[in-house]
Order: structure tokens, then C-alpha cells, then sequence
């Protein structure tokens, strides 16, 4: 999840006072309950006046902040007024919308503890269905018209008789690649393109995409104002851009899981470690007939890979952010793949990202294997090297 960055459709930090009084803090300010999680930053200490969703580290708090987008499909003006537009100020003004829905949250957990054992079954998308107001009257057009059918709800609960096993699935996609051996000689991957999406204005921009086996991974997006710069060093990710309310972010729980699975599908033997068990079943993507491996595990996050069934190439990807209301969808589609110059493995060339908060396509313009690739390239970002541009 981006705050205010890359990762931005309706202006997030908007709606994040829908449910508190979001004005940034001090950085140097201590976040409360960092006994529990030393590394992490917790909402309480980045802003003021957390009612009701204390104890969560920012990134996860920005990602609830997304859920209640998508849920009621409002944004920052929507909540806060013309005044927030242009001033961070007054994103911590005190609006009837904001009380509203501190009343849904808490009306939302107590039917959740009375009924679910607090497990969040009931969200505030269930009512809400994208639109500020519940619908209460059946609709008709919906009732007659034609369904959507949406393959990311599709769970695979066990192995679906006649289908290919996970190891059967990805050992295909292997191929479809270049083979095995031609994938392991290749330990690092240089990517260099065009990135656009609501953060831009659907303007493109360039972007620097840097991948070491077996799960390093660091992304450069070059802002108008400033630099957006992730990185994933295999074990800890961060998100820096220095023209926001909180520079630097540290990825935590199914954030940085996720960071973990982008790093690792740019090197296919990494796949199958990512969960401990896979479930294949089949299902499609528009028209396209297409294998669906879910992996699970432990107190993990599913992770859903969509393989084409013709070609075998990986289409889709989509996992989950668990947040205190519910469970947040990332969604990227992959197409386009071509041989990475000098080698027989393709990659693919074009990607679409697609969660809550936002939509952004990448596109590929210049790909190296095997080069050189500094450590410091996915190291915690410092802002001395990622300046604000005015």
C-alpha cells in the first residue's frame, strides 16, 4: 500500500479522517506500543487523535483507510470539505462524517463479536457494496441483468479432481519461460520503462525496476515532485516518497508478505516455497481458460496465481492485506511476454496493478539480465537520498 503515492486513486489520506483525525505528528514522536513492535510505526504515534484503530502500524492502517474507499466510494473532499484539498490541516477537522462512521465501525464489531466471534464477516463492504448509502430495495437491473462473474472470489478449498497438480502447474510455466536451466543462469534482472496510473495523472513517467535472486526487489518511480523509491531486501521493505505527510514507511505483515511474492515470482523456482500447500482448480479470466494454484499456510495470507491453460504463462496474480475491517484485494495482470535480450527466457513486458486505492500500468522498454546490482539498491531508503522536488 502507498500512502499518498503510487498506490493513490481517491487521495487515501483523505478518507483516513473519515475515521480519525489523520494531521501528522512529529516523526521524532515515539509511537505508543513500540515494546510490541520496536521496528514498526504505529498510527497512534504518526497522527493525532486515533480513536478507534490504535495498535496497527501505518502501512496496515493506510490499507484499512483503502478498504473503506472501495466500501462506500467516497473520497478526500467527499469527507473533509474543499479546504483539505490543499491544505493537510484540514484533513483533521471534525465533519458529521467522520462521527458517522465511527458509529459504523463500532456497530460493525459488535455485530461481528455477537455473532462471528469477532472474525470480520461482516465489513463494510457487505452493505455498503461501493456506494455511501446501503441499498435497501431489491434491484432489478441487477436481479435480470447480466452477473459478474469475478474469478478473483473463487476458492480452491481442495484439489479439484482432474486437475494438474501445483508442482505439474509451475513446472509448465518453468517452461513456457525458457526452462529451468535457463532460468537459473540468470541471478539478477535490471528493468527499466514507463509507469503510469491515478498518481500521475495517467501521465508516464520512468520507472527502474532492480531484481537479485532469489528475492531482492527495489522499484524507482520518478515523480514530478519527488521520488518514490520501495524496496524489499529479502527479509524487510520500505516505501519512501519525500513530498508526503509520512516519508518513509516500513512494511509490515501482509504488506511485506506481499513485497516478499512480488520479489520472488521474477524468479520462478521461488514460487512454491512461498506457501506450504498449493490447490489447483479451474476457472477463466474474461474468456480465457485458465488454472488457478491458491496457496496457503499458516497464519499467511492465500495467494491466488492464475496460469493460462494453453500457453502456461502466469496472467494473474492476487493476495490479500487483513486489516482490522476485513481483507483488502492487490490484483496485477501480467501480459506481453518477450525474451529478455541475450537470453531464451521471456519475461513479461507489461503489467497492470490493480487494489483499493488506485490502478497503474508498467511497460517495459529496456531489460538486462545478470547486471551488476549494488546492495545498497535494496537497502532502507534514507531521506538524504530521496530529496522533495520543488
Amino acid at each position: 500500500m502507498r500512502f499518498g503515492g503510487r498506490r493513490e486513486v481517491l487521495s487515501i489520506l483523505g478518507t483516513a479522517a473519515l475515521y480519525v483525525s489523520a494531521v501528522p505528528v512529529a516523526q521524532s514522536q515515539p509511537a505508543r506500543g513500540a515494546a510490541a513492535a520496536p521496528k514498526s510505526q504505529l498510527a497512534e504515534g504518526v497522527f493525532k487523535d486515533i480513536r478507534l484503530l490504535k495498535g496497527i502500524p501505518v502501512d496496515e492502517f493506510m490499507d484499512t483507510m483503502g478498504f473503506f474507499s472501495a466500501a462506500t466510494n467516497l473520497n478526500c473532499v467527499d469527507c473533509h470539505g474543499a479546504a483539505s484539498g490543499g491544505d493537510w490541516a484540514h484533513y483533521a477537522d471534525e465533519t458529521p462524517m467522520k462521527a458517522t462512521a465511527r458509529r459504523m465501525i463500532l456497530l460493525m464489531q459488535r455485530i461481528d463479536k455477537e455473532n462471528f466471534g469477532g472474525a470480520p464477516v461482516v465489513t463494510c463492504y457487505t452493505c455498503h457494496r461501493g456506494d455511501m448509502r446501503p441499498e435497501g430495495t431489491p434491484s432489478l437491473a441487477i436481479q435480470y441483468g447480466t452477473p459478474i462473474i469475478d474469478p478473483n472470489t473463487t476458492e480452491v478449498s481442495r484439489q479439484a479432481a482432474g486437475a494438474p497438480t501445483a508442482d505439474q502447474v509451475f513446472e509448465k510455466y518453468v517452461q513456457a519461460l525458457g526452462g529451468a536451466q535457463r532460468l537459473a543462469n540468470i541471478s539478477s534482472i535490471v528493468m527499466k520503462g514507463t509507469y503510469n496510473g491515478y498518481d500521475t495523472e495517467f501521465e508516464d513517467v520512468p520507472i527502474e525496476i532492480y531484481s537479485r535472486a532469489p528475492a531482492q526487489r527495489a522499484t524507482l518511480i520518478h515523480f514530478r515532485s519527488a521520488n518514490s523509491i520501495t524496496t524489499y531486501d529479502g527479509r524487510s521493505g520500505w516505501i519512501s516518497e519525500a513530498d508526503k505527510p509520512v516519508p518513509l514507511i516500513e512494511q509490515t505483515g501482509d504488506e511485506l508478505d506481499g513485497a516478499r511474492v512480488d520479489a520472488a515470482l521474477v524468479f520462478p523456482s521461488g514460487i512454491k516455497p512461498l506457501r506450504t500447500k498449493w490447490e489447483v482448480s479451474s476457472t477463466a479470466i474474461d474468456d480465457r481458460q485458465v488454472f488457478l494454484a491458491e496457496g496457503t499456510g499458516g497464519s499467511q495470507s492465500p495467494v491466488k496465481l492464475f496460469f493460462d491453460k494453453a500457453s502456461g504463462l502466469l496472467v494473474r496474480q492476487v493476495r490479500y492485506v487483513r486489516v482490522p475491517v476485513g481483507r483488502v484485494p492487490v490484483q496485477i495482470d501480467y501480459e506481453d511476454y518477450r525474451e529478455v535480450p541475450g537470453t531464451s527466457v521471456k519475461i513479461p513486458f507489461r503489467w497492470t496493478a490493480t487494489w483499493t486505492d488506485g490502478r497503474s500500468k508498467t511497460t517495459l522498454m529496456d531489460v538486462q539480465a545478470n547486471a551488476a546490482i549494488d546492495a545498497s539498491r535494496f537497502a532502507k531508503p534514507s531521506a538524504a537520498a530521496n530529496p522533495a522536488r520543488h
